[in-house]
């Protein structure tokens, strides 16, 4: 069985990316190298963060795809983003042949155009992430359950090999200081992930702990107006903006950290949805042992079990974060449990070897695995 994999642009560390990799490499050992071709968008391509291409890209993109198939002549074409669906059902159609779509979250959660929607609904199979985008694409595009698939994201294990850098971030963060940490962009286009109201809940925290230090890893266009809330809650003693840092920088602010927190928001929403996917970032901070603090509504709450890995709290109520923030830093023993059963969870469930087993599962059900 032969399976020809359209792929947005790989060659950026981004989350999508990483997932197609994930994706590419277990179907090659499930298949055979042999049989399975990828063509990806050119990296210079520039697409948005959502997957939006230029019709002259996706013209000459879909020529590159058409030969390919023409040539190869592949089983099964699989669109590793829904942008890509509308190309994988045109070789579909002309080579007579099933064609799978993977959504990840708020591409497909709200209304889609004609030509998108309609490639999403006649796939012959929908690959999500989360049971929650499941839910959502069944909901919004009335697509019936059984011929959608979860398979979660897995793990990148690289990151916790990485030796932790004895200097940079970190080591500007004061030993004595407890450390708090978020891994996220600042982005305008993404304040659903939650920074501002952490630094709301923060006032009451360090009013108990005042040797508090809060770490937020990331960049984007918003980090402005985040420093400017920070300043004006007089937290610029508590609050530290790393930028972008190297995967030993983070390997150290992480094993350094007590308490991962993103509280994102999900707002579904036919027009413009928000919210988590999945977040990668949680699989990351659970791994490395530490208790989370995310939403209790949307797809994070599939990873992360309340009061067992962490707490999940209201994300739009920042005393619901201080009171979590303080249960944790407050009793350490408590939180070095949830961390460690975190790991093992994370470890267990979401490992490269379970996202390639549920594949080979959702391959076999499709009778996909032939040759």
């Amino acid at each position: 069985m032969k399976a020809l994999v359209l792929a947005p642009p790989l060659a950026s560390a981004g989350g999508i990316q990483r997932y197609t990799a994930c994706l590419v490499r277990a179907l090659q050992e499930v298949l055979g190298g042999q049989n399975v071709r990828c063509i990806a968008i050119p990296e210079s391509a520039n697409a948005s963060a959502h997957g939006r291409f230029s019709a002259a890209l996706k013209l000459r993109f879909g020529w590159q795809a058409l030969w390919e198939s023409a040539r190869w002549k592949p089983d099964l074409i699989i669109c590793s983003h829904l942008a890509l669906g509308p190309i994988g059902r045109l070789l579909a159609i002309l080579g007579r042949r099933p064609y799978w779509v993977f959504v990840y979250g708020i591409e497909a959660w709200g209304e889609l155009p004609g030509w998108k929607g309609g490639a999403l609904r006649r796939a012959d199979r929908v690959i999500a992430i989360s049971a929650f985008s499941r839910e959502q694409v069944v909901q919004r595009h009335k697509i019936d359950e059984e011929r959608i698939s979860i398979l979660p994201c897995t793990l990148d294990e690289t990151l916790l090999r990485v030796e932790p850098a004895a200097d940079g971030a970190c080591a500007r963060i004061s030993k004595e200081k407890r450390l708090v940490l978020t891994v996220a962009r600042m982005a305008a286009a993404e304040r659903y992930k939650g920074h501002d109201e952490v630094l709301r809940a923060l006032p009451m925290v360090v009013s108990r702990i005042p040797n508090l230090t809060y770490a937020i890893v990331g960049e984007g266009d918003d980090r402005p107006r985040l420093e400017g809330l920070t300043q004006e809650l007089g937290l610029t003693q508590n609050v530290v903006f790393t930028g972008e840092v190297t995967d030993s920088e983070l390997a150290a602010l992480y094993h350094r950290s007590e308490v991962f927190l993103m509280p994102a928001r999900t707002v579904i929403d036919k027009h413009n949805p928000k919210g988590e996917g999945f977040g990668i970032v949680y699989l990351e901070a659970m791994a490395f042992g530490k208790p989370v603090i995310g939403p209790n509504y949307g797809a994070p709450m599939e990873i992360i079990r309340h009061g067992q890995h962490g707490l999940l709290v209201d994300p739009n109520d920042p005393a619901a974060i201080s009171v979590a923030l303080l249960d944790l830093l407050g009793h350490p023993d408590k939180a070095r449990e949830m961390g460690q059963a975190g790991s093992e969870w994370v470890r267990t469930n979401y490992s490269y070897n379970s996202f390639r087993g549920r594949l080979l599962e959702i391959l076999t059900v499709a009778g996909m695995t032939g040759h």
